[in-house]
């Protein structure tokens, strides 16, 4: 396959492009930085490897590297946990995943000839939060400003079916890899002081990275897969098994609890993405044949972490 990949040098894209170059595909990498797509991907002069710099929120000539393309994978926005909500890194958050795929999916309208597939990332935070509520694919929409983001994010890479171009929507869980959220939980168990975030009430709904990544080829290859679909494991717990879970593997101590006032504090409303939660199953992606390789966390934490 051809594949053109945005976010191919975030969390989640960079795996992907690694996975899709060593089974032979031929990969476009958009990147906003290309010296740090360079350094990203030490085999960038690798023929089957085209690193194309692009501003994400702008048409341009880079529209026309879709042309040709088998498939097109959008993992393109701000990270949302990092910094406190205020009005414009809101609005920062909505024009990340907003504009990228409107430009994204203008790109698709205007190639010839088409890609046959686009496999666009959303969240979970599309079903809002809860400590009793389980949501699967079919579940309404919350009602915050994340569930709003990611209404908007789906709406705008749905409209790439009017070219006759099939679409998959992955609503990403937190994906458990060295680094990303679990790097960030690593370092107060690795001082002896880890333990579960806030109420440890909250659910974890995870995926291992490699799972997600496999996920994502499925989508690619697969003409059945079609709509939405949880990229979560079977298996979600609660943020107190969670960190339990870690200590054990770390064979760490996991009683000392980090405070909901300390990230509200660092994060604003931001910290709502850790301290609440949501109980999230992924009834269509089993429906649909997946078997995914980590089910439970502690074999998954287990493998990251050696």
């Amino acid at each position: 396959m051809k594949v053109a990949v945005t976010g191919a040098t975030g969390f989640v894209g960079s795996r992907l492009v690694e996975r899709l170059n060593a089974e032979g595909h031929q990969v476009i990498v958009l990147t906003r930085n290309a010296t740090k797509a360079e350094q990203a991907f030490p085999n960038s002069t690798d023929p089957n490897l085209e690193i194309v710099a692009y501003n994400p929120t702008q048409s341009g000539a880079w529209q026309e590297k879709i042309s040709g393309c088998d498939g097109v994978v959008n993992l393109a926005g701000e990270a949302i946990a990092e910094n406190r909500w205020t009005p414009e890194r809101k609005q920062s958050l909505m024009d990340s995943r907003k504009i990228t795929t409107q430009k994204l999916v203008e790109a698709i309208a205007n190639a010839n000839p088409k890609p046959s597939v686009l496999v666009n990332a959303s969240a979970i935070g599309f079903y809002g939060t809860s400590e009793t509520v389980t949501f699967d694919e079919t579940s309404a929409a919350g009602n915050d400003f994340l569930a709003e983001v990611c209404q908007t994010w789906e709406a705008e890479a749905s409209k790439v079916k009017e070219s006759g171009v099939r679409l998959v929507i992955l609503r990403l869980g937190i994906v458990l890899g060295m680094g990303g959220a679990l790097g960030k939980m690593l370092t107060p168990f690795k001082l002896f002081a880890g333990g579960p975030i806030g109420s440890g009430n909250q659910w974890f709904s995870w995926i291992h990275r490699d799972d997600l990544v496999s996920l994502i080829l499925r989508a690619l290859t697969r003409p059945e897969m079609e709509g939405v679909f949880n990229a979560t494991a079977p298996q979600p717990v609660r943020m107190a098994e969670m960190t339990t879970t870690l200590g054990q593997v770390m064979n760490r101590p996991s009683w000392l609890p980090v405070p909901s006032f300390a990230l509200e504090a660092m994060l604003g409303d931001g910290a709502k993405v850790v301290l609440e939660g949501q109980e999230v199953l992924p009834k269509h992606t089993l429906a649909n044949g997946f078997e995914y390789q980590y089910l439970t966390i502690k074999p998954a934490l287990e493998e990251i972490l050696g």
